[in-house]
């Protein structure tokens, strides 16, 4: 679990015993590049610790895939309609590469918020994290256009440049593959 502590230990500080506590509720999984993690309109009741490998979240608008995120190694994903609402995912996670990930059940990872002061913190921190994601990208897509919005991502997240196909890129930065092939051509 070496990734995911180190990510959860950089986000917010936790003890041994919480790590422990952790430990003990999940389980290792592998999944083949292409599998999908969550699905719309069901219920997973899992959410996933990132170990090796990257993710994709999307949204199925009129048979079109729109990327709404990426998650790699330390990460963490799930459907927050599920895990707070209890309502089926309006989203799919889907794996980008082969990955190994730290599978726990949404009932033992709400548990831990609930009963370990120190995960219901670091489950803040990501959450403000995220929400500030969220809020920037929305910013982003209102005020800049498509070239400094695609130097802006490529400024805050270089490693997913490397390693995803430029579809998905162009598909979270809200243009057309064809744009983002003359953005990239105009260096």
């Amino acid at each position: 679990m070496t990734n995911v502590i180190d990510k959860i230990s950089s986000l917010y500080p936790i003890s041994d015993e919480t790590l422990q506590a952790l430990k003990e509720k999940v389980t290792l999984c592998h999944f083949p590049k292409k599998y999908q993690l969550v699905e719309a309109n069901k219920f997973c009741k899992s959410a996933y610790f990132i170990e090796k490998g990257m993710t994709r979240s999307f949204w199925l608008v009129n048979g079109e895939e729109i990327t709404t995120s990426f998650s790699c190694e330390g990460g963490i994903v799930f459907s927050m309609d599920e895990l707070y609402y209890n309502k089926m995912s309006e989203e799919f996670v889907e794996t980008l590469e082969d990955v190994v990930a730290y599978k726990i059940s949404l009932t033992d990872l709400l548990y831990l918020f609930h009963t370990n002061i120190e995960l219901a913190n670091w489950g803040r921190v990501i959450h403000q994290d995220e929400y500030r994601r969220l809020h920037r990208s929305h910013k982003d897509r209102l005020t800049l256009s498509a070239k400094e919005r695609y130097e802006e991502f490529k400024q805050q997240f270089p490693e997913i440049c490397q390693r995803v196909q430029l579809g998905y890129i162009a598909s979270y930065l809200g243009i057309t593959l064809s744009t983002l092939s003359r953005l990239r051509a105009h260096k």
